[in-house]
């Protein structure tokens, strides 16, 4: 697994294949949580979170994912929209 720390906010999170995945908040514990604005269509409003076990590397203010995209985006796990954080 990748060093958490390595991972800056606002870092772009890329797929194996190059896709663009989503934009880091910050690192939670084991999991990248993503930006609300860049959830994707039909996730506005609410926070997703990629596993650390998903990053492959870390370079460039770029998070490079060991999985394709449409893999990547099947792993995304959705967040607590009443949780404050």
């Amino acid at each position: 697994m990748v060093d958490a720390a390595q991972i800056r906010e606002h870092a772009e999170i890329i797929s194996a294949d190059g896709i663009h995945v989503g934009t880091v908040d910050r690192v939670e514990g084991d999991r990248i949580k993503l930006t609300k604005k860049d959830s994707g269509a039909g996730h506005e409003g609410h926070h997703h979170f990629i596993s650390l076990a998903l990053v492959a590397g870390v370079e460039n203010n770029r998070v490079r994912l060991s999985a394709n995209g449409d893999v990547a985006v099947s792993f995304e796990e959705e967040g607590d929209a009443s949780s404050v954080h």
